[in-house]
């Protein structure tokens, strides 16, 4: 058997599988060599790799079609703004059908079901928040910035308003209770809940002020997104495809980037074990990975670890989205069993460093990788999957489908008509400021009759009052002061970053 019949057979696969493409070897591409992935192995996790303008995002949209078109939603991060023509049938013109024809496809323009969401509604999308509480502590530090100290401090504040019963919904929550926390009134409490300084807390509530004048706060509060939503089917039994519209928020990569594995916690804690099944429950791809692990604490690259890790038996894939295999952590990389990686540019020395080790991260094979790398074409990659039996299968250099549905956005009305006539949008689309902590902390005793008018006529404080004046009257924290540790609430019970676990 020559080199090339063996790689064919090493993606003979019996049961369903999605068809990447067909084989390349010495020059010539194969068509009757078809290399595939079974589609019971798609909870293994995956990795789409290589320099920007080789294909990364056309492979993550012919993979998601095939999904959806066997029953499995998906979500795809859409970072450019590219992705949304998933939703429409595809233009067939000469490169289309000579692509087809090379790779033996029975090409059909179609469009798949698709909902659109953005990122607190900013942008073109069904909004998606999360509230403070939810989001939790180690998410939020990420966010913010803070470093290991600060996180561990964070984690301690929240416990405090977890076990005072104060709801963190949005950003003005969490800066009433910091605040609260620096002042005179509250200084009791902060030396009550263990370790945490004065001058770090006011690090936390400076970055918080600032963060908010940023613009943040959109993206926390109420109805506070339900990732459920995630995992529906269409009425004709296809995958749902969830696309989250980034272009509006691209500039705030650490936000965007959190928010996703945000959404991946929130998952991973709501679904049952499901062990190993037919097909995934849900594929997550997860566009500009390198953005999550930039800067993360040991505690944040952790969780992430050991969230991919025990995600695939709840029947959710992960496939990490990058430049180069080495923008993802080692423990995290080593749990990837697909991978996909275009073409890689070695004009530096450090792009020649990248290019070794990404060699290296491959199965010994019959190629010249190094060689190979460098020199594939738009729409060509380096694949390895897992088989149906678990084990590696052989290199194979693989000249890729098209995808059939639009490569490119639809228009900004088509997207709106789309996001309006959804059914989820009456849902998330109105923002819902009920009482929580920024309340409780702001309410102020009633007039007593000795008062006089003068004091009676105040109006009730205004949000841009210091919140140390606003909180010291509190009546609520006078109450809290005089029963420090007689009066603990039920404490939420939170998850490997700190999210929040919420009964639906």
């Amino acid at each position: 058997m020559s080199d090339s019949e063996t790689i064919a057979a090493g993606y003979a696969f019996t049961g369903p599988a999605l068809d990447l493409g067909a084989l390349l070897w010495d020059g010539a591409c194969l068509p009757d060599a078809q290399i595939r992935i079974p589609l019971p192995m798609l909870n293994r996790h995956g990795l789409v790799a290589g320099a920007t303008g080789t294909g990364k995002t056309k492979t993550l949209q012919l993979i998601a079609e095939q999904l959806s078109a066997q029953g499995v939603p998906v979500f795809l991060a859409d970072v450019k703004g590219d992705v949304s023509g998933i939703s429409a049938p595809g233009t067939s013109n000469d490169k289309v059908a000579g692509r087809a024809a090379e790779v033996k496809q029975q090409w059909t323009a179609t469009g798949f079901p698709a909902e659109f969401y953005a990122l607190g509604g900013i942008g073109h999308g069904i909004p998606v928040r999360a509230t403070i509480t939810g989001f939790g502590p180690v998410l939020l530090s990420k966010v913010l910035q803070l470093n290991q100290t600060q996180e561990q401090s964070l984690g301690l504040i929240f416990h405090y308003a977890d076990t005072k019963g104060l709801e963190l919904i949005d950003l003005k929550d969490l800066r009433a209770v910091v605040t609260f926390l620096t002042s005179d009134e509250g200084k009791p409490e902060l030396k009550n809940i263990g370790g945490l300084s004065t001058a770090t807390a006011g690090v936390i509530l400076r970055s918080l002020t600032a963060f908010e004048a940023q613009g943040m706060a959109d993206f926390f509060g109420e109805p506070e997104f339900d990732t459920n939503e995630l995992l529906r089917t269409a009425s004709d039994g296809r995958g749902m495809v969830s696309v989250l519209e980034l272009p509006a928020v691209q500039d705030k990569p650490q936000l965007f980037s959190t928010f996703l594995m945000w959404l991946l916690a929130d998952l991973f804690h709501d679904l049952p074990e499901v062990g190993d099944a037919d097909k995934p429950k849900l594929v997550f791809f997860f566009d500009e990975a390198h953005l999550l692990f930039n800067d993360a604490s040991k505690a944040f690259l952790d969780s992430i670890t050991q969230t991919v890790r025990l995600i695939r038996s709840k029947g959710v894939g992960v496939f990490f989205v990058t430049q180069t295999p080495k923008d993802v952590p080692g423990d995290v990389l080593a749990q990837l069993g697909n991978r996909v990686q275009h073409a890689l540019r070695a004009f530096t020395p450090d792009d020649q460093k990248a290019l070794k080790a990404t060699v290296k991260t491959f199965p010994n094979s019959s190629y010249d990788l190094e060689e190979i790398l460098t020199g594939l074409g738009t729409g060509e990659a380096v694949v390895t999957v897992l088989s149906e039996n678990g084990a590696p299968t052989p290199v194979a250099v693989t000249r890729l489908r098209a995808p059939e549905s639009l490569m490119g956005p639809v228009d900004a009305a088509t997207l709106d008509r789309a996001v309006k006539s959804s059914s989820l949008y009456g849902r998330y689309a109105q923002a819902v400021d009920r009482e929580s902590a920024y309340e409780k902390l702001s309410a102020r005793p009633e007039p007593h009759p000795q008062e006089t008018p003068k004091t009676a006529g105040k109006s009730a404080p205004k949000e841009d009052e210091s919140m140390v004046q606003q909180v010291v009257g509190s009546g609520m924290f006078k109450s809290l002061a005089r029963s420090v540790g007689t009066q603990i609430g039920r404490e939420i019970t939170r998850s490997l970053f700190g999210t929040a676990r919420r009964k639906r």
